[in-house]
């Protein structure tokens, strides 16, 4: 559910004509004030400690980049490139808790790489360069989203909380130079801020106390299926040959790595089963 609610991110900041930081700015203040509500609904007071920072600033991260990203690169591009986060959370999980990666994990992360690079070779122009770039690196800090749950002492809504309230801070400034409010602005404005940030973050938060952080990315795979969809057809924005290429090989390998990892796990469950029978 929170991965339908992402989709929809590319097309509605495609609509809106403001700058990517001021559009950030915006939905993560009024996304500030539902997961504010939201909490005190819940009645739980946001922490803070190292571990909530580094979530904090992911969320702030993704949430920057993929806003800017969106404005100098095609959607299709931005959201492809940005799922590449299963790649940098199994490289993380190796860096700070020492998970040996397996042969399919490896396998998969050069199967991503090998797709990243057909986008950088279908937008060789200077905007869509830098967008490419920055949706890359929106991936890197997605990657710090899903892996919050198992930060030691973490509390990923706290980190959804103040990762929203430092996009906001940064962001809200750039509205001045802003002059367009029309109907057609706020009303995008308000989904991207309530459903597409603030409820789609409630849902990952719940999710992820449940579901490992490569299965939890591998998951949101339908994010990137959908938003380039939901833009062609409502917005009339192609990404090109070559890079579609690139997103089938993307998209492709995570799936396909998600399956491989499935049969493994219900491979180790049956054993399991017969040996204490």
């Amino acid at each position: 559910m929170a991965a339908v609610l992402y989709s929809i991110g590319g097309l509605c900041i495609k609509l809106i004509p403001w700058g990517g930081m001021a559009i950030n700015g915006a939905r993560t203040a009024i996304a500030l004030v539902v997961i504010g509500l939201y909490l005190k609904t819940i009645r739980h007071k946001p922490r803070m400690n190292m571990w909530i920072l580094v979530g904090a600033l992911s969320v702030c991260g993704t949430n920057i980049l993929f806003s800017i990203a969106n404005k100098l690169t095609t959607a299709g591009n931005a959201i492809v490139l940005q799922f590449t986060a299963p790649v940098f959370v199994i490289l993380f999980s190796v860096l700070l808790f020492g998970k040996k990666p397996q042969k399919l994990d490896l396998a998969a992360c050069v199967l991503v790489l090998g797709g990243v690079l057909l986008f950088f070779i279908d937008s060789l122009s200077a905007g869509g360069m830098l967008g490419n770039i920055l949706a890359l690196l929106s991936g890197v800090s997605y990657a710090g989203v899903f892996m919050m749950n198992d930060m030691p002492d973490s509390d990923p809504i706290s980190s959804v909380f103040w990762g929203d309230a430092i996009s906001a801070a940064v962001g809200l400034p750039f509205l001045g130079y802003e002059t367009e409010f029309s109907h057609n602005t706020l009303v995008p404005l308000l989904v991207l801020g309530v459903f597409q940030v603030a409820v789609a973050y409630i849902l990952m938060v719940e999710g992820l106390k449940t579901t490992p952080p490569v299965t939890a990315s591998l998951v949101s795979g339908i994010e990137p299926v959908l938003n380039p969809i939901l833009v062609a057809v409502f917005y009339h924005e192609m990404i090109g040959p070559i890079a579609l290429v690139g997103a089938m090989v993307v998209v492709g390998s995570v799936v396909l790595y998600n399956v491989f990892l499935t049969r493994q796990a219900m491979a180790y469950t049956t054993i399991t089963k017969e040996r204490i029978l």
